[in-house]
């Protein structure tokens, strides 16, 4: 998380503006109506601003204390600084937002961490994910990530007591980045 902290401006302004719709109507259109959504790993506030336009019960965590402050001040909404592994929500979320941030969570802990975010959710509550295609584990550019296929996304979140409703690549939304994303939105069971 220190990069976070010691880049947050520079992080929030490459990605407050990214479009994410198309992501967002995939998940939204499985969401009740003023449902509780937890943006987990919310960087900018950008999804958690738009959520709570949209009328939802919006929570807010992340793990670096300057994106929350920022984040909080952006989207009105005061966001938690807390890590995956300290998530303690029962049975209280509809519709957990985890875009390009589980990413960050090592292999040996992924499958604790979905199983906290499992526990968060509702009877057959939705999480959306996205993680960089491909299957490297490390450090890339002072950060640690954790890559995944669409078949491993597959493979990693049935193991973990969801169900796949779908899976899809894309490019990044932002222009000037040529990466490749794998998208996965999953029901608990």
């Amino acid at each position: 998380m220190n990069y976070y902290d010691e880049n947050a401006q520079e992080f929030f302004d490459g990605t407050v503006d990214a479009d994410m719709s198309q992501h967002h109507e995939e998940f939204l259109k499985l969401i009740p109506e003023n449902g509780t959504i937890l943006d987990a790993g919310c960087g900018s506030g950008r999804d958690t601003l738009k959520f709570k336009s949209l009328g939802y019960n919006v929570k807010a965590i992340d793990g670096s204390e300057e994106m929350c402050k920022l984040a909080s001040e952006y989207s009105g909404v005061d966001v938690k600084h807390m890590q995956f592994q300290d998530i303690n929500f029962i049975d209280e979320i509809d519709g957990i937002w985890a875009s390009a941030s589980l990413l960050h969570v090592p292999s040996e802990e992924i499958e604790y961490v979905l199983d906290k975010l499992k526990n968060s959710l509702r009877k057959t509550g939705i999480l959306y994910a996205s993680f960089k295609y491909g299957d490297f584990e490390g450090e890339r550019n002072g950060r640690f990530f954790n890559d995944l296929t669409e078949d491993t996304a597959i493979d990693l979140f049935e193991k973990t007591g969801f169900e796949v409703i779908k899976t899809w690549l894309t490019n990044d939304s932002r222009p000037e980045r040529k990466d490749r994303w794998t998208n996965i939105l999953v029901r608990k069971i």
